[in-house]
């Protein structure tokens, strides 16, 4: 078992980032691999589900004119627009009914890579108790690492389920040293296994 991870327990929180149909292969912005993360996360929404710990899930939900597009000026082509069917959540994930969903980045001119920029997510999650959260989803190197940044600066345990996250890698070796900048930040790495029995 991964150092610092003693199982699940009161004050735990699933935390799934990002996994909508544009982010999946065949989507407008693709992760390679990222579909490979729904069967693990599937895994983790069950025994969360169970132990009766909440899940939360967050989305981009761009407006069509959003900064982070190319033909706004930015470095993304164009990607979950909220409402559209590629910013839809996947519909292979088993996501619970009482799951939390969060959208960001609904501004035209502002960015939000982590699901607590411009959101109400650290008020949820401190109203249920929640001091450990678990993250898994998409991309390793933009909104995953952002979001485990983002807890822990925000004094909270971020702990990064490893076979559960794929990095986009725009430019080589960027996945690895997102992982690295989390580990240096505090965050503790762990496998499905750590915390499914």
């Amino acid at each position: 078992m991964s150092a610092g991870i003693a199982g699940l327990h009161a004050g735990d929180a699933l935390l799934i980032v990002d996994v909508q149909r544009d982010f999946l292969p065949g989507g407008a912005l693709p992760v390679p691999e990222g579909d490979a993360v729904i069967p693990v996360l599937n895994r983790c929404i069950k025994e969360f589900v169970c132990r009766g710990l909440p899940v939360f899930a967050t989305r981009d939900w761009h407006p069509i004119n959003h900064c982070s597009f190319r033909n706004q000026g930015g470095a993304w082509p164009e990607h979950c627009v909220a409402g559209t069917p590629g910013a839809a959540i996947a519909e292979s994930l088993e996501l619970p009914a009482a799951a939390e969903v969060i959208s960001k980045a609904t501004t035209p001119e502002k960015e939000a890579y982590s699901g607590f920029q411009g959101t109400d997510l650290l008020s949820r999650l401190r109203a249920r108790g929640c001091g450990r959260v678990f993250v898994g989803g998409l991309a390793t190197d933009y909104c995953v690492k952002c979001t485990v940044l983002d807890a822990r600066s925000n004094d909270l345990t971020g702990i990064v389920l490893e076979d559960a996250i794929r990095a986009v890698d725009a430019q080589p070796g960027d996945g690895a040293r997102a992982l690295a900048e989390m580990l240096a930040r505090g965050a503790i790495m762990a496998k499905i296994e750590n915390i499914v029995a």
